[in-house]
């Protein structure tokens, strides 16, 4: 009786054996079931993306990174995309992978993912776009808003807090989120119809652009260093019965705001050595505080 007990369990193991592994070759296909194209999607259904793509972030993880918020934004398209429940589930399998792209510009990717998805393209090939994409996207993204559009921003708005006007944290935001919602949502529908299309113009010039939105953001960077970074010394050094001023007639004569230019680049040394912004902000207020003291600033 133990020996057909053992029979009927082996049995049940292997038939439970073969019903993963049919499931795993189900799931792994290339091809979809249904290869017939989809219907268009909206603009409601794009605009709906859109807006599910602010939450990109929300279940960042060091294992797939946003890959969790990426099949938030895309599930309502894929939805609607995919009518067969295997080829939904072998589309949301994959977009669980890993992902890592700016989220501001994300859009674009996933305007371009719907309409490949739509077009029912192979598994692999709509993998194989989202990896050749991701870094090409971020290095962009970090150029345009990182290093341009946030120093501009800010700097307007700043100038205006620093002359006592309530309205300088309202205009950064409202210039900021303009120009940001404005090419989160017009990414969004220009990758989908562009589709395949955009990835050579994409490609051609994304060094150029990243290479330009770069200067753009460093010379404003350098502007918003000599206007906002203040830092000088009364010392006086005497020699005999002459009095020189260390700040007015040395430092000032070899270059203006020197000092604060010195500054500025020992913090990004600091950071190139991995110190975090806290312990730099915590660095400067101490050695002001310490600089004030002893009469040196």
């Amino acid at each position: 009786m133990a020996f057909n007990d053992d029979e009927s369990m082996q049995a049940s193991k292997a038939e439970h054996l073969m019903a993963r592994a049919l499931a795993t070759s189900q799931v792994e296909q290339d091809d979809y079931i249904d290869s017939a194209p989809s219907a268009a999607l909206t603009k409601k259904d794009l605009n709906r993306m859109a807006w599910r793509s602010l939450l990109l972030q929300a279940s960042f993880n060091y294992e797939r990174m946003q890959a969790g918020g990426w099949l938030y934004t895309l599930i309502p398209g894929l939805r609607k995309i995919h009518k067969h429940p295997q080829d939904l589930a072998n589309s949301m399998k994959m977009h669980m992978e890993f992902i890592n792209v700016h989220p501001f510009d994300v859009t674009f990717l996933s305007g371009l993912v719907l309409a490949m998805e739509g077009s029912k393209e192979k598994i692999s090939t709509i993998r194989a776009v989202k990896v050749a994409l991701m870094g090409p996207l971020g290095g962009i993204g970090d150029a345009m808003f990182w290093l341009t559009l946030l120093p501009i921003c800010a700097g307007i708005g700043a100038s205006l807090a620093l002359q006592g006007s309530l309205f300088g944290p309202i205009v950064f935001l409202l210039i900021f989120n303009v120009v940001h919602f404005g090419l989160r949502f017009g990414l969004a529908h220009y990758g989908y119809h562009a589709g395949t299309s955009a990835l050579t113009l994409l490609k051609t010039h994304t060094k150029k652009i990243s290479h330009a939105a770069s200067i753009v953001g460093m010379t404003v960077i350098g502007a918003l260093v000599a206007s906002y970074v203040h830092l000088s010394t009364p010392l006086i050094m005497h020699a005999g019965k002459a009095s020189v001023a260390l700040q007015t007639d040395v430092l000032d004569k070899l270059m203006p705001n020197i000092l604060p230019l010195c500054f500025t680049l020992v913090v990004f040394w600091l950071m190139k050595r991995s110190f975090s912004p806290v312990k730099l902000i915590g660095l400067t207020v101490l050695f002001g505080v310490v600089g004030k003291l002893v009469g040196f600033l």
